[in-house]
C-alpha cells in the first residue's frame, strides 16, 4: 500500500515530467523551426540564384538525397525506440547504434560514389563531379540520423534541438556563400554538404564520453539492429512515396498548367503536414516505452489534429493570404480549394505519427497496408483522374480511409495486455530473449 510519502514523491515525479515534456516541446518546436525556416530560405535562395536550369539540377539531387534520407530516418527511429523502451541498456544500444550508422554510411557514400555516372546521366546533369559529391552529402546526412536518435531516445532535448539548428541554419550561411561567389549547381551542393557536417560534428562532441555499458543483451547485437533498421526505413520509405506520390501522378495525368496548380496547392499541404513534427519527435520515445504509450499517442494525435484544424480554419477563412504562399495570383485557379489542400497536410500529419506508432511498437502489417494505399492511389489516379478537383479528391479519400484503418489497429493494438516476460508487444509468440513482430 502507498503512504502519503510515496504519493508525494509519485506527484513530484510526474509533474517533473511533465515539465520536462513542455520545455522540451517547445525547444524542439523552436529549433524545428529555425531548421525548416533556414532550409527553405536557402532552396528559394539557389532558385533565384542559380536561375531554371542549374537549379533543376541542383533540385533532382536533393530529391535523391531525400530518398537517401530514409536511412538516416530509420537509425534515428531504431535509436530511439530501443533507449526508450529498455534503458538499462543504454550503453550498449548507443555503442551498436554508432557502429552500425558508420557503416551504413561508409556503404552508402561508396554506392552512390560508384553509382555517380549513371545518376549523372539518369538526372541530366552534365557534371560528374555534382553527382559524386551527393555521395559525400548521404555519409553525415546517414550519422546524424544515428545520433539525433540516441538523443531523442535518451530525451536531451536541448542537444537535440542543437543539432536540428545545426542541420539548417550553416547549410544557409556556407550555401549562400558559395553560390553568390559562383552560381553553379554544384557549390549549391557543396554548401549542403558542408552544412551536413556541422550538426555531425556537435553529435560528436556532446557524445563523445559513452554511456557505461550497463546491461548487454544478444537483442541490442549488431545484426538486430541492423534489420530494425532496415525495416524502418522501408516503413518510412512507404510513406513517403505515398505521400509524394501525387506530384509524380499530377505530371502524367494532367496537363502542364493543371500540374502547376496542383503543385501550388502541395505547397500549403507540405506546409501543415510539415507544422506538427516537432510533436512527433517529442512523442517517439512515449509511444516506444510500455508505460502509458496509449495516453501518448491520444494526446499527440489531439494536438497534431488540432493544429491542423486551425490550419484548415484559417485557410478557409483567408484563403487570400494563403494564396500568396501557395505562388500568388497566378494560381488563383486554387483558391477556393486552398483549405482542402491543408485539410490534406492535416491527414499526412495524422498519418506520419500513426507510422512512427507502428515503428514504436515494431508492427509489420500495417506498413504493408500503406503499400497498399500507395498502389490503390496510384492506380486509381492514372486511369480516372483528369482535373485538379478529382486527384485532389482521390489523395483525400485513399489517405483518410488508410488513417483510419490505421486508427482502428492502433487502438487495438494498444488495449492489447502484453504477455509477461516478453519484450515487446508482439502479437505472435514471443520469448523473453527474442521478441516476436507485432501484426499491426
Amino acid at each position: 500500500m502507498s503512504t502519503p510519502r510515496d504519493e508525494v514523491r509519485d506527484h513530484a515525479g510526474i509533474t517533473g515530467r511533465a515539465s520536462d515534456l513542455l520545455s522540451g516541446s517547445g525547444q524542439i518546436a523552436v529549433a524545428m523551426m529555425v531548421m525548416n525556416v533556414a532550409t527553405y530560405a536557402y532552396t528559394m535562395s539557389a532558385a533565384r540564384i542559380i536561375g531554371p536550369t542549374q537549379y533543376g539540377a541542383f533540385f533532382a539531387l536533393m530529391n535523391l538525397l531525400l530518398i537517401v534520407s530514409v536511412v538516416q530516418l530509420g537509425l534515428q527511429a531504431t535509436a530511439a525506440r530501443r533507449i526508450s523502451a529498455e534503458p538499462g541498456h543504454v550503453g550498449q544500444i548507443e555503442r551498436e547504434i554508432l557502429r552500425v550508422s558508420f557503416r551504413s554510411a561508409l556503404a552508402l557514400g561508396v554506392v552512390l560514389l560508384v553509382s555517380a555516372p549513371l545518376v549523372n546521366r539518369v538526372l541530366d546533369l552534365d557534371s560528374l563531379p555534382t553527382a559524386a559529391l551527393a555521395a559525400f552529402a548521404a555519409m553525415p546526412l546517414t550519422l546524424m540520423g544515428a545520433q539525433a536518435g540516441i538523443l531523442q531516445g535518451e530525451r536531451r532535448w536541448r542537444q537535440l534541438a542543437v543539432l536540428y539548428v545545426l542541420s539548417g541554419v550553416p547549410r544557409l550561411v556556407v550555401g549562400l556563400a558559395l553560390i553568390l561567389w559562383q552560381p553553379t549547381e554544384f557549390m549549391a551542393l557543396l554548401g549542403v554538404t558542408i552544412g551536413f557536417y556541422a550538426p555531425v560534428l556537435y553529435g560528436m562532441a556532446v557524445l563523445r564520453h559513452p554511456r557505461d555499458t550497463g546491461e548487454t543483451d544478444a537483442r541490442h547485437g549488431l545484426l538486430p539492429i541492423v534489420r530494425e533498421t532496415v525495416l524502418n526505413s522501408q516503413a518510412l520509405f512507404a510513406y513517403f512515396a505515398l505521400t509524394n506520390s501525387d506530384m509524380l501522378v499530377a505530371r502524367s495525368v494532367l496537363d502542364a498548367h493543371d500540374s502547376g496548380l496542383y503543385a501550388a496547392g502541395l505547397i500549403v499541404t507540405r506546409t501543415v503536414m510539415f507544422l506538427p513534427q516537432f510533436v512527433i519527435v517529442i512523442a517517439f520515445p512515449s509511444l516506444s516505452s510500455e508505460v502509458n504509450r496509449g495516453r501518448a499517442l491520444v494526446a499527440s494525435l489531439s494536438i497534431v489534429a488540432g493544429l491542423g484544424a486551425a490550419c484548415v480554419v484559417g485557410t478557409a477563412l483567408l484563403p487570400d493570404l494563403a494564396l500568396v504562399f501557395a505562388g500568388g495570383r497566378e494560381y488563383d485557379e486554387v483558391r477556393d480549394i486552398l483549405w482542402l489542400f491543408a485539410l490534406l497536410g492535416t491527414t499526412m500529419a495524422i498519418l506520419q505519427l500513426l507510422v512512427y506508432s507502428v515503428l514504436a511498437r515494431q508492427g509489420t502489417a500495417s506498413i504493408v497496408l500503406v503499400w497498399a494505399a500507395l498502389a490503390a492511389l496510384v492506380g486509381i489516379a492514372t486511369t480516372m483522374i483528369s482535373t485538379v478537383a478529382a486527384l485532389l479528391a482521390t489523395v483525400l479519400v485513399v489517405d483518410a480511409v488508410l488513417l483510419v484503418v490505421l486508427l482502428v489497429i492502433s487502438a487495438v493494438m494498444l488495449r492489447r495486455p502484453r504477455a509477461a516476460g516478453t519484450a515487446s508487444d508482439a502479437d505472435g509468440a514471443s520469448s523473453p530473449d527474442e521478441p516476436g513482430p507485432s501484426i499491426g
